[in-house]
């Protein structure tokens, strides 16, 4: 299964590579993480297409992976995943969202299987050094290292069927290439930062598929975590909201409301059609992606300080505003 591509940023954009394998890559590092992740393979009931991709085991059975690895195999597709020692197991897919990318799959008749740990995302450090595991090309149980480039990097991709999800991702320049998709991007503890789901292509070709130019960006563990047990739990998920719709442009100057949910958050906050949001507490919003991403990646009920402007005005306000609950 392909991984998504998206345009790439430009070349100052870029963190330079690490220049050295991080020491816990090696050794006890990668013989405690590599049981835990799977090669995953299918066949799509509605698309008629080989699916392959990555994942890894969370608990009982059930591993967490994306979405586009296993999009068309929802009901009633074959689905099997491939251990580190080979062994081979049929699987179901629990319940998928493409908005997020993110998918649970159950492994048939097994017991006792290792599992990851999840660590804290949002302690993750720019410049922190980082190890990818997946299967690349179908290359089982690779290992790639590298430093997060980025943190709160908004990534669109296309889903099949005319969907696209929207990430809030940590960038990374641990090489990530096609068939790594759901795969774990891990600290140098071995815990679960990331889940690696696309990558920033310069091919031209027809699919819009290329290799590893340094630029991959994962799901941050944190809201992984939140989707993987709402989906294990209830089949579906939901996603704190400031009840506002924005325009779709990118400028650079902010998201514009371009709607106001009425008895909504924005609406008790006090937001009108036509503000612009700049600022999401201490994090820039350059677009209606990065509003979105930013509102998404907080938790149900939390209140958030908005930064807000409008065309006609150059001042500024601060706006606080509780978000949506469960």
């Amino acid at each position: 299964r392909s991984t998504p591509s998206t345009p790439p940023r430009p070349a100052t954009d870029r963190a330079p590579r690490s220049s050295a394998a991080p020491a816990a890559a090696t050794g006890d590092l990668v013989d405690r993480v590599r049981p835990s992740v799977v090669h995953v393979v299918g066949d799509s009931e509605t698309c008629h297409h080989r699916l392959m991709g990555s994942g890894f085991v969370i608990a009982d059975g059930y591993v967490l992976t994306n979405h586009h690895v296993v999009a068309g195999a929802e009901h009633g597709g074959m689905m099997q995943v491939t251990m580190n020692d080979g062994s081979k197991h049929d699987a179901d897919v629990v319940a998928s969202d493409a908005n997020t990318d993110v998918a649970i799959v159950k492994i048939k008749d097994v017991k006792d299987l290792p599992f990851l740990q999840f660590g804290d995302s949002d302690s993750v450090a720019v410049g922190q050094e980082v190890v990818a595991v997946g299967s690349p090309l179908g290359l089982n149980a690779t290992v790639t290292s590298g430093i997060v480039s980025a943190k709160n990097r908004p990534v669109r991709a296309s889903q099949e069927g005319g969907e696209s999800s929207l990430i809030d991702a940590i960038q990374t320049d641990a090489a990530v290439n096609p068939g790594n998709s759901g795969g774990p991007l891990v600290d140098r503890d071995g815990n679960i930062v990331g889940m690696n789901s696309m990558i920033a292509s310069l091919s031209s070709n027809s699919t819009g598929e290329g290799g590893s130019i340094g630029l991959g960006f994962a799901i941050p563990s944190n809201f992984a975590k939140r989707m993987a047990d709402e989906l294990i739990n209830d089949g579906k998920v939901t996603h704190p909201t400031l009840g506002v719709k924005v325009l779709a442009r990118d400028d650079g100057n902010g998201a514009r409301i371009a709607g106001v949910e009425p008895g909504g958050p924005a609406d008790k906050a006090g937001l009108k059609e036509g503000d612009i949001v700049t600022r999401v507490n201490d994090r820039l919003i350059e677009n209606a992606d990065a509003l979105i991403a930013a509102a998404r990646s907080q938790d149900f009920g939390a209140t958030v300080t908005l930064e807000v402007t409008r065309e006609d005005s150059d001042e500024s306000r601060q706006v606080e505003v509780t978000l949506s609950g469960e």
